[in-house]
């Protein structure tokens, strides 16, 4: 089954209704003391409740499947909403209305903080605490957490630790093992260039796809103390240990040889454009980065199958951090105190809850309990084991940022490393303005 591609939507700026509807805010969104015992078969007959995400079309039909066995372990009857891309405008709205859904799924913690401290959400505490503290690495338990409380449970979760590549090519240039370091991605990448296959696939024309090139060299280089403190502007832009990530990412963006296509194509194709490149007999390139939702891409548009047309290495590591994932995630929020909800919340920190989805494809979860072996083929089960084995693991940076600067087309974050890897030789230049913007939006 088909990997699917996660939207962008983590970076829109969906803040801006919800925190206009937070004087609307009621107490019926408040804490309570209902029980949080697992629900008995059946036990829940007659009750219902309504879940909300972002998730439409194919993703809505899986998750469908998910609250259909919460339906058949429990009795309860269940309200599926789909918000869209505008969930914090469609929450916002629905606080203001004192009606929101008893449980939602949101696509970045920032939106979780920003209603905790709202108060418009109920604490995850008991036997749901108790799975998640079972479940889930700390890294995930800290994102869920807003004010030294717990509020979230991460349901589906994305790896975008992996670099993808097309087997035959690479070998047929005589690159046969995985690179160790950056250094060593350099290195094949000019052997495979050299071999006549262009060796990158760049897919500049979404600012995006540079924050995530950006976050994966800062962690292993700057290591996670600095990758936190940048992501809440502790430190500033002008670094050193923004210009030492730089300077890495120059070496394989500053030479045109390795880039299919050359700077223009790097600068201007858009990710969904440039993956099918690395697929076929003659590829465009050699290899490409982004996330675990690449294979989702190449399998559906491309037809290509997994292991054979395509396969790939763990982001190498261009410091001393290793074993590390930069990844994002959806997480669940309780937003009325009600014994279905309760119970769904427990549900969703279950493995069995994820099983459905997992089999269906297209779906990774941060359940370290999940058997592995249910993912539908080698490379999904080998990014969920890297994804829940990481030594280090750290939320997508820009995606945690104010949506000015870490998300919004052709402003901050996204413009300035576009305009960088237009130009790799404009390091200071790039910081300068990397903190300007940045500390416009942050408002420091």
């Amino acid at each position: 089954m088909a990997r699917l591609l996660p939207r962008r939507w983590t970076k829109a700026p969906v803040f801006g209704s919800l925190m206009a509807a937070a004087g609307l805010l009621v107490a019926a969104c408040g804490g309570g003391g209902q029980s949080q015992a697992s629900p008995a078969a059946q036990s829940l007959q007659g009750q219902s409740l309504e879940v909300a995400a972002v998730w439409s079309g194919a993703e809505q039909a899986s998750f469908k499947q998910v609250l259909d066995a919460f339906k058949a372990k429990t009795g309860a009857s269940y309200t599926y909403t789909s918000t869209g891309d505008n969930i914090g405008t469609v929450l916002g709205s629905r606080l203001a209305q004192k009606n929101p859904p008893d449980v939602a799924i949101l696509p970045q913690p920032g939106l979780l903080n920003d209603l905790a401290k709202q108060g418009a959400l109920t604490e995850v505490d008991g036997p749901t605490k108790s799975a998640v503290q079972a479940n889930y690495s700390s890294d995930w338990m800290k994102l869920g957490t807003a004010n030294d409380k717990l509020y979230g449970v991460f349901f589906k979760a994305a790896n975008k630790s992996t670099f993808w590549y097309n087997p035959k090519a690479v070998k047929a240039a005589g690159v046969n093992d995985a690179p160790a370091a950056f250094s060593d991605l350099v290195k094949d990448a000019k052997t495979v260039s050299a071999s006549g296959t262009p060796a990158l696939a760049m897919t500049g024309g979404d600012g995006w796809t540079l924050t995530d090139w950006f976050e994966n060299v800062y962690l292993s280089q700057a290591g996670p103390e600095k990758y936190d403190q940048l992501t809440k502007h502790q430190i500033k832009w002008t670094d050193d240990s923004v210009r030492q990530t730089l300077t890495t990412l120059a070496q394989l963006w500053g030479d045109n040889t390795l880039l299919a296509g050359g700077r223009q194509a790097a600068t201007s194709t858009a990710f969904m454009d440039a993956a099918p490149w690395i697929v076929g007999s003659s590829p465009k390139a050699a290899m490409m980065y982004e996330g675990d939702f690449v294979q989702g891409v190449l399998v559906s548009t491309a037809k290509a199958a997994p292991k054979t047309d395509f396969d790939y290495w763990p982001f190498p590591a261009a410091g001393s951090t290793k074993g590390y994932v930069v990844g994002g995630g959806d997480v669940a929020v309780m937003m009325k105190d009600t014994k279905a909800a309760r119970a769904m919340m427990q549900y969703l920190a279950s493995p069995e809850a994820a099983t459905p989805w997992v089999k269906a494809g297209g779906f990774t979860s941060p359940n370290k309990k999940v058997d592995t072996s249910l993912y539908p083929d080698p490379i999904a089960t080998a990014s969920a084991k890297q994804l829940t084995s990481a030594s280090v693991f750290r939320f997508d940076m820009s995606d945690q940022a104010p949506a000015a600067f870490g998300g919004t087309k052709g402003k901050g974050e996204w413009a300035d490393l576009q305009a960088f890897l237009a130009n790799p030789t404009t390091i200071d230049a790039t910081m300068q303005q990397l903190e300007k913007d940045a500390a416009a939006a942050y408002g420091s």
